[in-house]
């Protein structure tokens, strides 16, 4: 066995670990930090949204399920200003307009599962 002495973010964890007991799984494992969602605009040549009306894709930062949508087809939205609130490990994380629009269009519903860089909204 071995003895170790770990510090994470400040805390002190004292770890041991036995030789030759492999179990597949780290003796200590510290939780993963979050990824923040990453809005991207589209480029200027590009073709607008598959099955939707906007050619501003508002796109999911991470994978994660649909909680809530918090801008409705029509309303006018600044660049920020949340478009679709997604919930990814126990986390609710707003998917915000890349800049200022009109929803075009809502690409998901609410409890539907989502991957990274999936089309959520369009906005014109």
């Amino acid at each position: 066995m071995k003895n170790y002495t770990i510090t994470v973010n400040g805390n002190v964890y004292d770890v041991v670990v036995e030789e030759g007991a492999s179990t597949g799984a780290p003796a200590v494992k510290a939780p993963a930090a979050p990824k923040a969602p990453v809005v991207k605009a589209p480029a200027a040549a590009s073709a607008p949204a598959a099955g939707g009306a906007g050619s501003i894709k508002v796109e999911a930062g991470a994978a994660g399920k649909v909680f809530k949508i918090d801008a409705a087809v029509g309303t006018a939205v600044k660049r920020g200003d949340a478009v679709v609130t997604i919930e990814a490990m126990k986390m609710e994380i707003p998917v915000v307009a890349p800049e200022d629009g009109t929803v075009a269009s809502i690409e998901v519903s609410v409890g539907d599962a989502v991957e990274a860089g999936k089309v959520l909204a369009t906005l014109n």
